[in-house]
């Protein structure tokens, strides 16, 4: 299990960038611009630069919703293979068995 204040850190890095994607991806647009001024680029890449690093997407890390693991992570499940097979021989996945052969 994941250090709770690892997972609360994670939760609100979520919430600030989901709350704070709009206003960087106008600011983004602007710098990116080739028709825009270069003060208008400048000045917009100030302001980006001015944002709580927190609010950037890139910053969300990946965690296992059963345990919080940050590795080992299956995007489709949204949780680590550890509480995949976990789960899976408990038989609470649907369609999920394990092999044998």
């Amino acid at each position: 299990m994941a250090k709770k204040s690892a997972i609360e850190t994670n939760e609100r890095r979520r919430k600030m960038a989901q709350g704070q994607a709009a206003k960087r991806a106008s600011l983004k647009a602007i710098v990116m611009d080739k028709n825009a001024t270069i003060e208008e680029r400048f000045a917009a890449s100030l302001k980006l630069a001015q944002m709580p690093r927190n609010a950037a997407k890139i910053r969300i890390r990946n965690r296992c919703e059963v345990t919080g693991r940050p590795r080992a992570y299956y995007r489709k499940l949204k949780m680590s293979r550890v509480a995949l097979r976990e789960m899976g021989n408990q038989g609470m996945i649907p369609g999920l068995v394990k092999s044998s052969w």
